[in-house]
């Protein structure tokens, strides 16, 4: 099947050097058969342009609109998922994030779950602060964080120093089953440091909930990388609680270009195409002469 667009026929004529009447008994003729029927007629000049057309880039930009989207979705549209696929890399960032709009907010954030972690964090914080993140996330997730095994207790310890000494001692109190006396803080946590494994995780459970903010808030600001503890999923159901589509994918700006490309892997053709009419003209042109001359001998000949 031949492939229609809209063509720049004024460039054609002046190309050619054809009068207007010339070019009215063309009038619903293809490029295919202009050329022919000039070259027949010994104008060289529709030789040499035949010869071009497959080889020069800003003449196949110029004479067959390339620059207008439409064209290009067109031309996108007898493509196959495959062939689709191979532009995503050849697009600007941006272009590419724009994409995303097309999903859902609940694909989105489904989507958003399965990036790498930093990626997710990074994402999160485009649209919250790391107060609101502390403030917003479930307990059990700062529970999550303040019993990992790749938390740095002695971190922990020096910021439990600054709680008050008589919280300490109830929170020892109730993981020890024991009446402590109360001393500076520095010594309530040193006893906080003696207890067993599972007696300190108890500890740091049992603070109060401002309590446990406080000091995940301390940690996180000395490692930004504690935030990738939380679960993927605690994060995108404050997204989805908090904020739309528009915010989110503006948000989603920041992922790297590959985990945009993995995204827009799972849109329809006729979608995929709309996101690729976004591509920069020239290198469109130019994937189409390298992969698709096919194509180009389709328009050609419309």
């Amino acid at each position: 099947m031949s492939i229609v667009i809209d063509s720049n026929l004024l460039y054609l004529q002046s190309r050619l050097n054809l009068s207007a009447e010339k070019m009215e008994l063309y009038k619903g003729k293809s490029i295919e058969d202009v050329l022919e029927a000039e070259a027949e007629d010994g104008n060289q000049l529709a030789i040499e342009l035949a010869n071009e057309l497959l080889t020069n880039v800003n003449l196949l930009m110029e004479i067959f609109k390339l620059a207008d989207p439409n064209n290009k979705f067109i031309i996108l549209m007898n493509m196959n998922y495959q062939q689709l696929r191979e532009f995503l890399p050849l697009m600007e960032h941006e272009d590419l994030a724009q994409g995303l709009m097309f999903f859902s907010q609940d694909k989105l954030l489904d989507m958003l779950e399965h990036v790498p972690p930093e990626q997710l964090v990074k994402t999160v914080l485009q649209l919250f602060s790391e107060e609101e993140v502390i403030l917003l996330v479930p307990e059990k997730q700062l529970d999550k964080l303040l019993t990992s095994h790749e938390l740095d207790k002695g971190k922990v310890l020096e910021n439990l120093k600054s709680f008050q000494p008589e919280y300490l001692a109830q929170i020892l109190e109730s993981v020890t089953g024991q009446e402590v006396e109360i001393q500076k803080s520095a010594d309530m946590v040193n006893q906080i440091n003696r207890l067993n494994p599972l007696q300190y995780q108890d500890a740091l459970t049992s603070l109060q909930p401002t309590q446990k903010q406080q000091l995940t808030l301390a940690l996180t600001k000395e490692n930004p990388e504690l935030f990738q503890l939380f679960d993927p999923s605690a994060y995108t159901k404050m997204i989805n609680t908090y904020k739309q589509k528009p915010e989110l994918v503006k948000a989603m700006n920041v992922l790297e270009t590959e985990e945009i490309i993995k995204m827009l892997h799972e849109l329809p053709n006729d979608l995929l195409s709309i996101v690729i009419t976004q591509i920069d003209t020239e290198i469109f042109a130019e994937q189409l002469m390298k992969k698709h001359p096919e194509l180009i001998a389709d328009i050609i000949a419309a």
